[in-house]
């Protein structure tokens, strides 16, 4: 059983914390099983009003995400959307593929997160059902688990969690989110804990991947680091998914441009906004 216990608080609609999956994927790379992730939903939107009375627009989002997919490299389709969308239909559909299929909750995260970022409204039930069968879920098994009472409840559970941040994380307040009750964990926020004797740092909201390797050091300075992928080749087949890449840069630890090139030798690319995904060409060798 891994030591340290990572409790990851996002969203399946956060810009910051698709962003951030480039250092998430490293950090998985580096130390493996010794990290166990444990999803928290954050849930930034019941409902598209809460946008609108911010004044947070498609307009807006759209300004947004370019921004975001020009810093940080991630593939996001920046033309405005229709409307705004609420986040609490995809998180309480993680929740409830948490629920009773533990092994699927992050690769439907994952499949949300693709289809919310290529332009799908993410709180229309066809694109949830889209999501879980891009990821082998029965969408109509997942539509009778979203109405049990028990996913509800863990849900909120989530979001309960999600609005107290430990006081460690309090100490950098400027990197948690405003409510009207005080702040919350933006996305993406860790607490790391040892297992073994229930120490716990907080690394609330977007940081540099130093920052989390940091905080592992402190409290588990006999982790071990794994070596560099030897190519692109082997972190596609490790992930056992398609990644963007800015994924692949990170995790190789090499630029950008190097990444892409490399990849266009072995893989195929379902292209998203600016970039793409990447998945092995499987005629290549045959």
């Amino acid at each position: 059983m891994a030591d340290l216990q990572i409790a990851e608080f996002t969203d399946p609609g956060c810009p910051f914390a698709w962003s951030a999956e480039p250092m998430r994927r490293r950090l998985d790379w580096l130390y493996g099983e010794q990290l166990d992730w444990r999803l928290r939903m954050v849930g930034l939107s019941e409902s598209p009003r809460e946008y609108e009375e911010k004044g947070f627009t498609p307009e807006r989002q759209a300004a947004s995400f370019r921004r975001l997919a020009h810093e940080h490299h991630m593939p996001i389709d920046t033309s405005p959307r229709p409307r705004m969308a609420a986040t609490v239909p995809a998180c309480r559909a993680v929740v409830a593929v948490r629920r009773h299929l533990p092994d699927r909750e992050r690769a439907l995260l994952r499949a949300l997160r693709i289809l919310h970022f290529s332009g799908r409204l993410l709180d229309e039930p066809a694109t949830i059902r889209a999501a879980a069968e891009r990821v082998g879920i029965d969408s109509e098994q997942l539509e009778q688990w979203l109405a049990e009472s028990e996913t509800e409840e863990i849900l909120r559970r989530d979001l309960e969690l999600a609005r107290h941040p430990i006081p460690r994380a309090l100490a950098l307040s400027h990197k948690l989110a405003e409510t009207d009750d005080g702040r919350r964990y933006s996305c993406p926020s860790y607490e790391i804990e040892r297992v073994s004797d229930g120490i716990r740092l907080a690394v609330p909201g977007f940081q540099p991947l130093a920052a989390y390797e940091v905080a592992i050091a402190n409290l588990c300075p006999e982790a071990e680091r794994h070596a560099e992928p030897e190519d692109v080749e082997e972190v596609l087949a490790w992930a056992g998914e398609p990644l963007a890449t800015a994924e692949v840069a990170a995790v190789c630890a090499i630029e950008l441009e190097d990444a892409r090139q490399r990849l266009g030798r072995v893989a195929e690319e379902e292209h998203v906004g600016f970039d793409g995904l990447w998945q092995r060409d499987h005629r290549i060798g045959a």
